[in-house]
């Protein structure tokens, strides 16, 4: 792996945050200007972010999914790595005994 990519993680995570936000963003304008109803009493907030997370998930599903297989593929890859240093720890350990 480069050092100078970053990593598909945080390249992915970085990104649906940043989808939230404009979704979050988006729902606090429908809600101000009453295309969409306000929450119950004091809940306007929670109202917002529940719209957000709602309009953000499924566009983070269609839109990131270069970025979800990259990630998943730079996790398997560290998860065998590991899987492979200790296999080889512990042929080491077995053979010094």
């Amino acid at each position: 792996m480069s050092a100078a990519k970053p990593s598909a993680l945080i390249r992915y995570t970085a990104l649906r945050l940043l989808i939230f936000v404009g979704c979050f963003l988006a729902a606090g304008v429908a809600v101000h200007f009453g295309l969409v109803p306000a929450g119950l009493g004091g809940s306007n907030v929670v109202w917002v972010i529940l719209l957000g997370l709602l309009l953000s998930a499924p566009l983070s599903y269609v839109l990131l999914r270069r970025q979800r297989d990259e990630m998943s593929v730079q996790i398997v890859s560290t998860v065998d790595r590991t899987k492979a240093r200790l296999d080889a720890n512990r042929t080491r350990e077995d053979a010094v005994q």
